[in-house]
């Protein structure tokens, strides 16, 4: 197999061009031993190769990796420490650069923090299970790629975040579960997106309560278009399965960074495979009565 089929170097060419987004430098007295591209990656790698920042840099002096996206020498664990400690997530969402699809899902989800195993804390009586990283996420029901996040400490309310994570984007369908129903969410959709609220009203509501607007998305709502929404359950799901649904930073800044580099590696994965979709060409069947 030569190099370039490997999976990993696709994965690095795509972060790579993500990271065109992102300055070099963050400062003109920087010493550019390492730039800010090579730095990412590295943290997005870490989180799809599911290790340590020790084992990372040893894994780079086995293998060509460093050489592929330019690094001088293999950097110190630290210095990869350090970065993700001083870089910021707004950083980080840029490359999460997407804003346009036909139908969009939003739904939420919580991600386990602390390194204890649960049979310790159940022994120990010290199990909390509120104490989560809550995560609300908008995505492209069709390629599966994310498109805004919003992370908070959990438990927090799904409709809280509903607003931030589909401003500014372009589809004609918006889909979302019972907890996202209110006239103020529906309004934006209608009104500011311009498209179709398929967010499900809410049937254990007495009819004082119902408003003419939401009335109206109950008697317009497509059933065979919003199962669709099931799919970010699916996003969820391969998420926590390939990177790990366990987040292993200490402080919420950098649980909340670290989570975003799970993202940005989802949607890399998801763009490799959309590419060798469209890359595939099937053979025309014979026709044998020519």
């Amino acid at each position: 197999m030569k190099n370039k089929d490997s999976l990993y170097l696709k994965f690095i060419d795509c972060a790579l061009e993500l990271c065109e987004q992102v300055p070099r430098y963050f400062s003109k007295f920087s010493n550019k031993i390492f730039c800010n591209h090579q730095k990412i990656i590295l943290l997005v790698l870490k989180q799809k190769l599911r290790t340590t920042y020790r084992d990372l840099c040893e894994l780079l002096k086995v293998s060509n990796i460093g050489m592929y996206i330019g690094l001088k020498r293999v950097p110190h664990y630290t210095t990869l420490v350090k970065f993700a400690k001083r870089v910021k997530p707004k950083i980080l969402n840029f490359l999460l650069p997407f804003r346009k699809a036909e139908m969009v899902g939003v739904d939420g989800t919580g991600f386990e923090v602390g390194n204890r195993s649960m049979h310790y804390m159940v022994r120990t009586e010290r199990v909390d299970y509120r104490r989560h990283i809550k995560l609300g996420i908008s995505a492209d029901m069709e390629k599966q790629i994310i498109f805004k996040s919003a992370i908070h400490k959990g438990p927090r309310h799904d409709t809280k975040d509903f607003l931030q994570i589909v401003k500014g984007l372009e589809t004609n369908f918006v889909l979302a579960d019972k907890g996202y129903d209110s006239k103020k969410n529906h309004k934006f959709v209608i009104h500011e997106l311009g498209a179709k609220s398929l967010i499900k009203v809410r049937k254990n509501i007495s009819k004082k309560c119902r408003s003419t607007l939401r009335k109206r998305v109950a008697n317009q709502f497509d059933e065979k278009k919003y199962h669709q929404r099931s799919k970010v359950e699916t996003i969820f799901s391969s998420i926590k399965r390939k990177y790990g649904s366990r987040l292993k930073a200490k402080t919420f800044n950098t649980q909340k960074k670290e989570l975003i580099c799970k993202l940005i590696a989802h949607n890399i994965d998801k763009l490799i495979q959309v590419c060798q979709t469209h890359l595939r060409v099937s053979p025309q069947p014979l026709n044998n009565n020519l």
